[in-house]
């Protein structure tokens, strides 16, 4: 049984960086009923009234170097740390980032995976990342994410699709070539693991670590104990939407620049396929 300290201290960690000011919960409503009938997708509609404009000028600061002691949780290893989300879609989002400059848009090397699969031993749910900014990634330094799922829980929305086409053909010829799901037990040695990312990789036209210096398209990567999905990814903005790799998982946010009709006529799984 594993004890989740780390989702424990996460969820302390979290109720003291509110009262400080340090951490701010996306505002959501849910607006399933008004679009989508369907369970494959949770649409929500995110309260930007508290949002304030920041205009920085220079070069932008790298938020994780270093990161506010507010939102640390617990160090990783010799080369990452976990820390809070500032702001986050659930509470308790954590993200596991390296301590040193290593860029998003690279490839994800074996202590990446070593911490995620330390990390994951003690808490678990979905983890997902994000590869450049046309994937969804809102920073350069490298990080993944994780939302926390109890064994009760389903991981996404989406994961009987991901399961079905695991085993079988993909039903959508925009996503046949762009999307790849394999079997995957998060408890297998490194190695595998990180043999699995890079096969997959290459299967969708990535390429390799050994022949480019980074991946040949922007990505997103869905992980679970039991799966892992990669999808190619074109653009991170349409139709007034921003879509990460949690919009490949079943969870849609729209702002007031959502085009909520387009949603509403040709429903969510049409609007991925603008992304990749």
């Amino acid at each position: 049984m594993i004890k989740e300290i780390y989702w424990e201290k996460a969820l302390a960690q979290s109720e003291i960086s509110i009262s400080r000011g340090s951490l701010f919960p996306l505002n959501t409503t849910v607006i399933n009923n008004k679009i989508y009938k369907s369970e494959d997708f949770i649409i929500k509609k995110l309260d930007t009234s508290k949002f304030k404009k920041n205009f920085v000028y220079g070069p932008k600061l790298n938020p994780f170097s270093p990161w506010e002691k507010d939102l640390e949780i617990e160090k990783i290893g010799n080369n990452h740390q976990l820390i809070l989300n500032k702001y986050p879609v659930q509470l308790g989002h954590i993200l596991l980032i390296t301590n040193n400059w290593k860029p998003q848009i690279g490839w994800l090397d074996i202590d990446d995976w070593l911490a995620l699969k330390t990390v994951n031993n003690d808490t678990s749910g979905l983890w997902f990342f994000n590869s450049g900014p046309l994937s969804g990634a809102s920073q350069p330094h490298r990080h993944l994410q994780l939302l926390r799922r109890s064994s009760q829980e389903i991981i996404c929305p989406r994961e009987k699709w991901f399961l079905g086409i695991r085993e079988n053909p993909i039903n959508n010829v925009v996503f046949e070539k762009k999307i790849k799901v394999k079997k995957l037990n998060l408890s297998n040695n490194v190695e595998s693991l990180y043999k699995t990312y890079l096969e997959l990789a290459n299967h969708i036209g990535l390429g390799d670590p050994i022949s480019n210096e980074v991946p040949l398209f922007p990505y997103n990567l869905l992980i679970t104990n039991e799966w892992i999905a990669i999808i190619r990814r074109s653009k991170d903005y349409k139709l007034g939407f921003n879509i990460n790799a949690l919009g490949f998982a079943g969870y849609i946010l729209t702002t007031d620049k959502s085009n909520l009709l387009y949603l509403e006529k040709n429903g969510p799984e049409k609007l991925l396929e603008n992304f990749i």
